[in-house]
């Protein structure tokens, strides 16, 4: 069956970093576009960098760029969103998701995990 399990999610000062993992089964990882998701609590879901099939482009939110990274390393079968210099605001439960077609919008995804917590605190 498919599956997009993430990991890595955990408290950290903010400054520090984070790398979280998204490991797939069940489908061609490389014919797929990913995307990585958050929500916080009273907030709606918001994609915050995805990554292309066959890694053609990689695209990130204004709010993160400069800071987080997607990465796709198809041996693995794994996605990652290496993510630095942490704010408060980053707090979330993030979320990985897979689909045919690269995009900003999260309903445009046919698979997701279960998502990680991310907390960002002093």
């Amino acid at each position: 069956q498919v599956q997009l399990v993430e990991s890595g999610g955990g408290l950290v000062q903010p400054g520090g970093s984070l790398r979280l993992s998204c490991a797939a089964s069940g489908f061609t990882l490389d014919n797929y576009a990913i995307g990585w998701f958050r929500q916080a609590p009273g907030r709606e879901r918001e994609a915050v960098s995805w990554i292309s099939r066959s890694d053609i482009s990689t695209h990130a939110a204004d709010s993160v760029k400069g800071r987080f990274t997607i990465s796709r390393d198809t041996d693995k079968r794994t996605v990652y969103l290496q993510m630095n210099s942490l704010k408060p605001e980053d707090t979330a439960v993030y979320y990985c998701a897979a689909g045919r077609i690269a995009a900003v919008t999260w309903a445009r995804y046919d698979y997701w995990g279960q998502g990680t917590q991310v907390t960002v605190s002093s």
